[in-house]
């Protein structure tokens, strides 16, 4: 056999008859006393074939960039750099998008923007209470929570702390009236 690989078995070779392309019923093999052929490659790829040449007005743009002096040719790159690969930049609509951390996302906002952008859902924060009241309020933050009593108890002990997340301006009004009624102090995020 011309291309059986060293110390195959016969059973090895059946079963990877149609792996080989010596196998093939097309395959012609290659004289082993001839040399590999060498391809021509050209010195620069180039898809859409060779270039046209650059115009005029190119050329005489060049070679004034060729005369200046090193130091003004050096500040070329960055300055062209700025005027044209930078687009313009163009303010987006950032409503209902979160902005993390940036605050000052919001202050290059007109007054008629910042009136459409108006907080819609609020946090409410115990800042602190009065000692005898403690008892009071856990009851209360119990009754619009949905914790126990050691939960409620280890919440009011951490003041200032944040009571309820995601409430309508109605909702933490209401709330804090309360808390303040029983001898606490809450504020509206």
């Amino acid at each position: 056999m011309d291309c059986q690989p060293f110390g195959a078995t016969d059973a090895y070779l059946a079963a990877a008859r149609a792996l080989y392309r010596c196998f093939q019923p097309d395959f012609i093999p290659r004289d082993p006393k001839s040399k590999p052929k060498k391809y021509k490659y050209p010195d620069v790829y180039e898809p859409y074939g060779p270039r046209p040449p650059p115009s005029d007005k190119i050329v005489q743009l060049a070679e004034k960039i060729a005369a200046l002096p090193l130091e003004e040719r050096v500040k070329i790159g960055p300055n062209l750099h700025l005027k044209v690969s930078h687009p313009k930049l163009v303010p987006l609509d950032v409503e209902g998008v979160d902005a993390g951390g940036q605050a000052g996302a919001r202050a290059g906002l007109s007054k008629a923007e910042a009136k459409k952008a108006e907080k819609t859902t609020f946090d409410i924060k115990l800042e602190k209470f009065d000692a005898g009241a403690k008892l009071k309020v856990i009851k209360e933050i119990r009754s619009f929570t949905d914790l126990g009593l050691k939960e409620a108890k280890d919440l009011v002990e951490k003041t200032p702390v944040i009571l309820k997340q995601q409430v309508t301006k109605d909702e933490a009004n209401s709330i804090i009236e309360k808390i303040k009624a029983v001898g606490g102090v809450a504020v509206m995020e």
